[in-house]
């Protein structure tokens, strides 16, 4: 009798000593997913700055020989557009697939250079932060 109490003991505190690693395994593991969230979240964030910031510093509209000045879509996937190229304005067709040159225009039409209308929730998310676009120019 004597033997088997002394040998369910060790056992015993065996046990005793495993539960706590487990329980911090557990927590090991679990201060590893969450430091591995935070990381992938931030390299998200990181490139999303990276890709506004390479977006803004790409050519901002001087310099460039096509415009676009206007579009009108003519259905779901049809469209026209008018293309300013150096001093000819041309009105193309655009349908999936084909772009067809449907006139060129003899004097180009004048567009006014309003600023275009930003929706609402959009202009006051950027005057909350502080971003105003009339601010910039």
């Amino acid at each position: 009798m004597p033997f088997s109490v002394l040998a369910a003991e060790p056992v015993a505190t065996a046990t005793t000593a495993a539960a706590p690693a487990v329980s911090s395994g557990v927590a090991g593991q679990l201060t590893q997913l969450v430091f591995g969230l935070l990381l992938v979240l931030g390299l998200i964030f990181f490139l999303a700055w990276l890709l506004r910031r390479v977006q803004q510093a790409g050519p901002a509209g001087k310099g460039q020989v096509i415009e676009i000045v206007g579009s009108r879509a003519l259905g779901p996937r049809d469209r026209l557009m008018l293309v300013q190229v150096g001093n000819e304005q041309i009105l193309l067709g655009l349908s999936p697939g084909n772009i067809t040159a449907l006139h060129v225009l003899k004097e180009p039409v004048q567009v006014p250079s309003t600023e275009k209308p930003t929706p609402e929730f959009a202009q006051r998310l950027l005057e909350m932060l502080g971003k105003d676009h009339k601010d910039k120019k």
